[in-house]
């Protein structure tokens, strides 16, 4: 027990120095408490989210999809025209610059082949050597 400088009575600023920690103590532990909990629920909510397929599909309003597919690391970008990409590209190209243009960098290369294979069989680009396509 600690001593007290007036014959066993505490000071007034010990009394509430005692409260103030006290109080903090407990805020501290909700706070805590509500972490762990909102941590549970993000987890939940994208455990959901992958049940369903994408953050699309959930019913929300389109600003909340993209932003819970950006929060879940998805993609909001949507579809792509591929004729406007192959539109960018320059008389002779490789797959190198189909992944410069915007919104293409995070493909899987086989979407990038499958695309340029699509304008092959479309007669929209050659194959002049291996690597090196030409617009036609």
């Amino acid at each position: 027990m600690p001593r007290t400088s007036l014959g066993g009575v505490t000071s007034a600023f010990e009394r509430i120095q005692r409260q103030a920690r006290t109080v903090l103590g407990g805020l501290r532990g909700q706070i805590r408490a509500k972490e762990n909990e909102l941590l549970r629920l993000k987890q939940e909510e994208a455990r959901l989210s992958h049940l369903l397929g994408s953050a699309g599909r959930t019913g929300q309003a389109p600003r909340a999809a993209a932003a819970a597919a950006a929060a879940s690391g998805g993609v909001g970008r949507g579809r792509i025209n591929w004729r406007e990409v192959l539109k960018q590209m320059p008389k002779q190209f490789k797959a190198s610059d189909v992944r410069k243009v915007r919104g293409l960098k995070s493909k899987r290369p086989s979407e990038i082949f499958a695309a340029i294979t699509r304008w092959i069989d479309a007669g929209l680009a050659k194959r002049k050597k291996r690597g090196i396509y030409e617009r036609s």
